[in-house]
């Protein structure tokens, strides 16, 4: 089963990533350290895509 949006929003937080906002479901989050920068879609407790999964692996 894959992970809720929550959770991998908190796993990119604890991972040093930071919420620079967004658009109704939309979230950015950026790396404080470089340039990586991940989009993450989706309702709270909605299922978290493959893709999203591996965007942030």
């Amino acid at each position: 089963m894959p992970p809720k949006i929550r959770e991998l929003i908190s796993m990119l937080e604890s991972a040093g990533f930071e919420n620079r906002g967004g658009k109704g479901s939309h979230r950015n989050f950026k790396h404080s350290q470089g340039s990586t920068s991940v989009t993450v879609s989706g309702q709270l407790g909605d299922d978290a895509k493959h893709y999203l999964i591996k965007a942030k692996l």
